[in-house]
């Protein structure tokens, strides 16, 4: 079965909840992690890291940003 990509699956290795749409990621941080990315849930209410494929999920609505977390 296709999973939509507008649905978060349980195939993450690690999800973090987070109150802004907006996030920052670097990884584990020091020589295990990456180069700080930013990344914007849109309306999808999460995001996946392009590098390390952590799951950034929204505590809030859409447009209820509360700034900037970072991780």
């Amino acid at each position: 079965m296709a999973q939509s990509s507008d649905t978060p699956s349980a195939d993450a290795p690690e999800t973090v909840v987070v109150t802004s749409h907006r996030v920052a990621c670097e990884g584990v941080g020091g020589a295990l992690g990456h180069p700080r990315v930013w990344l914007e849930m849109g309306g999808a209410g999460f995001v996946d890291c392009p590098y390390c494929d952590r799951r950034f999920v929204a505590a809030t609505a859409a447009g209820a940003d509360e700034g900037s977390a970072g991780h």
